[in-house]
């Protein structure tokens, strides 16, 4: 089945159509919708886009988030033109009203951080500077053959703002991290699976069809299973090995006396595909 939202449900202000949503098949695609701009970030694109994230994280019936873009970029970044018009993500900056606290309800990587369903991202273009933040943030990521990750942080200013110092040296080390964000160097989509940054570089003709064969075989499988073992994964990265072996079992528990588990381990016994409920 499939469900289509209309954008100004994901909206306070019901404006334009920024972000996308469909449903199908326990596999719900958010797209980045502005290409006349490259998907660059603008305030609403942001609302719009942390909106449909929780949407998709309280649906029961999601099991896997794939996030792509429209056109030939991702997200080329912020949107700098409203941004040094003293609107956008960076409004009053330039004022003496700048707020020192950051909302993390609203900020996309922080609440991807939090999700417990598994987030692909189908990167079908440039991703820079907040774009690319936005893609590492996702627990796995599919580039087209044309696409590109740009850490032009230091080259605007800037530093990553919206993870990336804390995405990189955790996923390629302190070293390569330090070459990439220092020097605002830009990976082609070899490069950035060579770097560790992405599973694998496909024909773009192909980047969602992958995309979608990859959440089907997720969304497949036991879906309490499936979101614990990402929960654990998020824990153990703050945590001992003793600590969290402890909390790995008291996650299992629960699981032990689920419905999944039970009709997982009839399935193997029966030689069949099982058929899971997220009960």
């Amino acid at each position: 089945m499939s469900e289509a939202h209309d954008l100004g449900q994901a909206s306070d202000t019901g404006a334009s159509n920024e972000v996308l949503y469909d449903v199908t098949d326990a596999i719900a695609t958010i797209t980045l919708n502005a290409p006349e701009r490259m998907n660059t970030i603008s305030r609403e694109m942001l609302s719009q886009l942390t909106a449909l994230l929780v949407q998709a994280e309280e649906d029961n019936d999601v099991r896997c988030v794939i996030l792509t873009g429209t056109g030939r970029a991702f997200c080329a970044g912020l949107n700098l033109e409203e941004a040094t018009g003293g609107g956008g993500i960076s409004g009053g900056m330039n004022s003496n009203k700048v707020s020192a606290t950051l909302d993390l309800r609203n900020t996309p990587p922080t609440v991807m951080q939090a999700m417990d369903t598994p987030t692909i991202c189908a990167v079908n273009g440039g991703a820079a500077g907040y774009g690319m933040d936005t893609a590492l943030g996702c627990d796995i990521r599919l580039m087209a053959d044309t696409a590109k990750l740009a850490a032009a942080f230091t080259k605007r200013g800037v530093v990553p703002e919206s993870g990336g110092t804390w995405f990189l040296p955790r996923m390629i080390g302190w070293e390569k991290a330090s070459e990439l964000i220092f020097t605002g160097r830009t990976l082609s989509a070899e490069e950035s699976v060579e770097w560790g940054l992405a599973s694998r570089v496909v024909p773009a003709a192909d980047l969602m069809g992958e995309a979608r064969k990859l959440a089907r075989e997720i969304a497949d499988n036991a879906p309490l299973a499936v979101q614990a073992s990402k929960r654990m994964m998020r824990i153990g990265l703050n945590e001992t090995f003793p600590d969290h072996v402890h909390h790995v079992y008291l996650q299992l528990l629960p699981l032990m006396r689920s419905e999944d588990m039970k009709e997982g381990m009839m399935a193997f016994l029966e030689k069949r595909k099982p058929e899971f409920k997220g009960q």
